[in-house]
């Protein structure tokens, strides 16, 4: 009688991960029939929405019976409506496009992530995923130098921090308020690390100007309203050189060039689940990752724009250690703001 009941429990036991291995293994077309019933996918994303709006389109197309809709913003802000909506018990919210990678590691340790596995997971990176698959980059982007081609000569064109101190380039800088943006705290961060807080003294002293939003700090540059930024992001200058406008790339050998992430996740919690796992799945195949206007955190997709691969480059790859260090953030955040002043806000993000 005993061992008949053993053999039960070893039989259902079996069943269940047979189950939960094939729930794991969904195909799209699987996936698909199951996300035209919730029939709709809601995604908040940190940035503009015109980033996240072609892709969008393109998997209503492909994948019909499911609208999707975008929020987007500033990730710090993003973050909190969640959090607010959690307290409420009113999730609104399917998935999170963020930065803010901290939001994604608190969130899993209060069991509000859903762990999902999706396909192409064994070719990203440690450092860009969770293990348990609670959440995972979707893509990397390097903080580098940029420069106005029509405005800086070659023989000018910075090669490390301290160039940025040169009289030449007074009053033409450009970079995103460190204490406002977690990757700009990271960048200015490795800085004075290796340069100490009188570089900070210094670099102010040559009168940058300080927005939000790497997207305008690209566009800065591109006009010609300022000349040269340490703080350029890998998809926004793409995004300029592919429209024809005078900006370029300059990775410095001499100092490290921080990386950081856009994180993707599905909440518990989710109005419509399986349109999330259909979407991460899709988001994360070579296809969508060869044109994600950055780099791909896959190991098996060659880099954007004629770049080199990620990792060949001198980089800083502590990120997500970084800013799930919160006093450190914290008193990073004040030092900052001392030097920069507050916010100015000129209309959110662009």
């Amino acid at each position: 009688m005993v061992t008949n009941t053993i053999c039960r429990l070893l039989a259902a036991s079996a069943a269940l991960v047979l189950c939960g291995a094939a729930a794991g293994a969904q195909t799209l077309d699987e996936l698909h029939a199951k996300a035209k019933l919730e029939g709709a996918l809601v995604i908040y994303a940190g940035g503009p929405v015109a980033i996240y709006e072609p892709l969008a389109r393109e998997f209503e197309t492909k994948f019909p019976g499911v609208k999707v809709s975008i929020t987007g913003g500033f990730s710090n802000v993003l973050n909190q409506q969640i959090q607010q909506q959690m307290r409420d018990n009113k999730l609104q919210v399917d998935m999170g496009l963020f930065q803010t990678v901290q939001d994604f590691v608190r969130w899993k340790a209060d069991g509000k992530l859903l762990s999902f596995k999706p396909d192409g997971l064994d070719k990203i990176d440690t450092a860009f995923k969770d293990a348990d698959g609670a959440y995972t980059a979707w893509f990397v982007s390097t903080l580098s130098y940029a420069y106005n081609t029509q405005q800086v000569k070659t023989e000018d064109v910075p090669k490390t921090a301290l160039d940025f101190l040169k009289p030449q380039f007074r009053g033409k800088l450009i970079a995103v308020y460190p204490h406002d943006d977690d990757a700009a705290l990271y960048l200015f961060h490795t800085i004075v690390q290796k340069y100490g807080w009188d570089w900070m003294a210094k670099y102010m002293a040559n009168q940058p100007a300080f927005i939000q939003g790497h997207l305008g700090v690209a566009r800065g540059v591109a006009s010609g309203a300022q000349i040269v930024t340490l703080d350029a992001t890998t998809s926004t200058v793409l995004g300029q050189k592919r429209a024809n406008q005078p900006i370029e790339f300059a990775f410095s050998e001499a100092d490290a060039t921080p990386l950081f992430t856009s994180t993707a996740s599905i909440f518990k919690d989710a109005p419509h689940p399986n349109a999330a796992k259909l979407y991460l799945n899709w988001l994360l195949q070579p296809e969508q990752q060869r044109r994600n206007g950055a780099f791909s955190p896959r190991s098996d997709v060659p880099p954007p724009g004629g770049l080199k691969p990620l990792l060949s480059y001198n980089v800083a790859n502590a990120y997500r250690d970084f800013v799930t260090s919160d006093a450190l953030i914290a008193d990073l955040r004040k030092r900052f703001e001392a030097y920069t002043g507050p916010i100015r806000n000129v209309g959110g993000v662009r």
